[in-house]
């Protein structure tokens, strides 16, 4: 069996070469001669499973190390046989932290309260909720829209996006890349969504790029529709549009979810994919990361809750030196990702807090810390 696959699926090596030849190429390499005699293709993002790639290869198994699965035409895989698989839930930690991370830096930006504002998230899913989970213990109201989950489980706890317009004074995105159907989001957002806002939001996307319109954004900014503009995710990805990268106070190359312990997550799914497809016996495979906790020591002193979380967590994720490299550098986007030096979770993490309350340390345990 010929496996080939992205070299920037981290941990991956020496895995299954025992059971395969594997071939590793940079996920933008990677083209119809390149999987014309393969058997399982492990992918990021970056590569197109689409016909274009397929049609003459020998593709029985597509894997990606991702979330995100719009980069896979699932018609043809499902017209020619081709099974695929995706890493889902796999980095919802390092997204959580990266929303938190955002949320406590526009704060901060903007000296306001997170306490008693209303954050819209549409797409509750795993990573949804658990920025409503977050949210909520940052004392904010929390509006959900979710028309899928509605549908199933009813109206009651989900909110139009009418409602959202009505209320949000922040919005947040998580939901998969589709381009057609009752639940498509292709450029979700439109012109007359933010024309009828009765208020500027912050809007933060950790998504997919063209879940929002780029001309759209640009000029909902001008039109101070959206006062703060946080973005991970971008059209047209790594060729993104400047202008629209100078008028965000967060931007950052795609690496909301770039944590260790996520790509662990990621790279850990793929292999028992592969595994119980071919009976390789690997099932149970976890890539060795570091079980220590990493410690923190801080002095929380005359500092309101709101300091105290954003002092912690510009500790363990100082976002801002993220989107200092993206605005230095937009040209070197990809590689920007590709040489991202990955994260620890909240949970990775020990603090040692001095001059603060139990209130607080019990409210960053729920924010998944360990408390010395």
């Amino acid at each position: 069996m010929k496996i080939v696959a992205d070299d920037k699926i981290p941990f991956l090596k020496g895995v299954l070469e025992p059971f395969a030849e594997v071939i590793y190429i940079p996920g933008d390499e990677i083209k119809p001669e390149t999987v014309k005699d393969a058997e399982v293709l492990l992918t990021r993002s970056i590569t197109h499973c689409n016909s274009e790639l397929l049609k003459k290869s020998s593709i029985k198994l597509i894997v990606t190390a991702t979330i995100g699965e719009d980069h896979i035409d699932k018609q043809f895989c499902k017209e020619n046989g081709i099974q695929w698989y995706s890493a889902k839930g796999c980095n919802a930690g390092a997204v959580e932290q990266y929303v938190t991370a955002a949320l406590l830096e526009i704060a901060s930006t903007d000296k306001t309260q997170l306490m008693g504002k209303t954050i819209g998230i549409i797409g509750v899913g795993e990573i949804g909720s658990r920025v409503a989970r977050v949210a909520q213990l940052l004392g904010m109201k929390v509006l959900l829209n979710d028309p899928p989950r509605s549908r199933v489980e009813g109206r009651v706890g989900f909110s139009d996006l009418n409602e959202i317009q009505q209320n949000a004074d922040f919005i947040t995105l998580h939901v998969p890349l589709t381009f057609g159907g009752e639940d498509k989001t292709f450029h979700l957002l439109s012109e007359d969504f933010f024309g009828e806002l009765v208020k500027p939001v912050v809007l933060i996307n950790s998504s997919r790029g063209a879940v929002l319109d780029t001309e759209v954004l640009k000029n909902a900014v001008i039109d101070e529709k959206i006062s703060q503009l946080v973005i991970d995710v971008w059209e047209n990805e790594p060729e993104i549009d400047t202008e629209l990268l100078a008028m965000t106070e967060i931007a950052t190359p795609h690496v909301a979810g770039y944590s260790i312990e996520g790509k662990a997550n990621a790279t850990a799914m793929v292999v028992r994919a592969v595994s119980s497809i071919y009976g390789l016996g690997v099932g149970d495979w976890y890539p060795e990361i570091p079980a220590d906790l990493r410690q923190l020591e801080l002095d929380c002193a005359g500092l309101s809750d709101q300091e105290i979380f954003r002092m912690v967590f510009n500790a363990v994720y100082p976002i801002h030196a993220d989107v200092v490299k993206l605005k230095t550098a937009p040209e070197h986007f990809e590689e920007l990702r590709g040489e991202y030096v990955y994260r620890h979770e909240n949970t990775a993490w020990e603090l040692s807090l001095h001059n603060t309350t139990q209130t607080i340390k019990s409210t960053l345990r729920s924010f998944g810390f360990h408390i010395k």
